[in-house]
């Protein structure tokens, strides 16, 4: 998802790409995460005096509000839809097509601290090595040294360990993956090292799904998931120092083996190689968790150019996510201190007027007025002073 300021990287971790999330969470069960969500609302941010605050602010959603929203996929496959007719609803003129060649994705998993461990691979640094054994990588200037696990040197890599990618490798206090392994040195002069597992795209969403969805979901909304993953691992890469994408939700959540489920990998089976396409490209699937009832056009969330299959379209089952709506009570103190420090305006605030919205409608421009003084603020801004989930804000007002 685009550059946010509120996303950053490891230290050697290079520009923050075009695939940022914010706010997208794995789904939980329905009647869990019901109770979560009570929970999430019920501990809005307040001071003890908030019980009987002066402030209301009721809304809607859980994330950026662009592309594919979870619960609204799971309520289309409740209703028949399939996973391709999912896709095409969210991202409008996609088409579902097949790869036509195999694609590897490089995931940083850890800047970690020399040396490093790993073990399942047969050959790196062109020496023949033994599955069943552990190795280790270490900095030796810039350079990358392949040791035996007692840390004997064997190869002197260069400036990079990478092995080959088609099997399933342990890293040492990071589990097991599959793919490969490469190591690079970090940018941190501290002097570490990045740990990378190159895997191929098929296999890499196998990580995803299981860690972004509940793997009892009906079929059609894991093979949606699926292909919204892979579309998004390809399109979304970044440039950075050896890797192209983040495990976590600066990217899209991604685990090991261990985190798979057997009905998860079954959808990034049956959809092996599909992807959504925009005009023989990839497209940029972003998907989040909750929309409110609709999702948003790009370009009102990240104001950037606007893009053919990222605009708003009605999300009908959306409703049956446990934070469809939500309300936060604060009271006068809190939202002064969270606005008026934010914002710099002095005194209290006495309103909040919403001058412009998107489709959805979620907030783009507001305004504070205070006793002595008012200020233009962003819905994004608005969101995160006040510790909302959506900047989807139905209406803001003091008792």
């Amino acid at each position: 998802m685009p550059p946010r300021a509120d996303r950053a990287g490891p230290a050697d971790a290079g520009p923050v790409g075009p695939g940022i999330a914010v706010l997208r969470r794995r789904p939980a069960p329905v009647l869990l995460l019901a109770a979560v969500a009570l929970a999430f609302v019920s501990l809005a941010p307040a001071p003890a005096d908030a019980a009987a605050g002066k402030w209301v602010v009721k809304g809607g959603g859980f994330g950026h509000g662009v592309g594919m929203s979870q619960w609204g996929a799971y309520g289309m496959a409740e209703k028949g839809s399939s996973a391709t007719e999912i896709i095409r609803h969210y991202y409008k003129g996609t088409r579902v097509s097949k790869l036509r060649k195999a694609r590897n994705v490089r995931v940083l998993l850890a800047v970690a601290s020399s040396p490093v461990r790993f073990s399942g691979i047969e050959s790196a640094c062109g020496r023949k090595l033994s599955r069943k054994r552990t190795y280790g990588a270490r900095l030796n200037g810039r350079r990358v040294v392949l040791t035996r696990r007692n840390g004997k040197a064997i190869a002197n890599c260069g400036p990079l360990l990478q092995s080959g990618h088609d099997g399933r490798v342990t890293f040492n206090g990071y589990g097991a993956y599959r793919g490969g392994v490469k190591v690079v040195p970090s940018q941190d002069p501290r002097g570490s090292l990045n740990l990378i597992n190159v895997v191929p795209i098929n296999a890499y969403v196998k990580g995803v799904i299981a860690n972004e969805v509940i793997s009892s979901w009906p079929m059609e909304s894991l093979k949606a998931q699926a292909v919204a993953a892979r579309s998004y691992a390809l399109a979304s890469g970044i440039d950075g120092n050896g890797f192209d994408l983040y495990p976590d939700t600066r990217s899209q959540v991604y685990g090991g083996v261990s985190s798979e489920t057997v009905r998860t990998n079954q959808a990034a089976q049956k959809t092996s190689s599909r992807v959504a396409s925009y005009r023989n490209r990839i497209a940029q699937t972003f998907f989040f968790d909750t929309s409110g009832g609709r999702t948003e056009n790009v370009e009102n969330v990240w104001f950037g150019e606007p893009v053919p299959y990222l605009k708003s379209v009605n999300d009908p089952y959306d409703s049956i996510s446990p934070m469809h709506r939500w309300t936060y009570r604060f009271s006068q103190r809190e939202i002064n201190d969270r606005l008026s420090s934010y914002l710099k305006v002095k005194g209290s605030l006495k309103r909040v007027k919403v001058t412009k919205r998107g489709r959805s409608p979620r907030v783009i421009w507001a305004r504070l007025y205070g006793t002595r003084g008012t200020a233009k603020i962003r819905g994004d801004s608005l969101q995160s002073a006040l510790g909302l989930p959506d900047r989807l804000i139905l209406g803001i007002r003091r008792k």
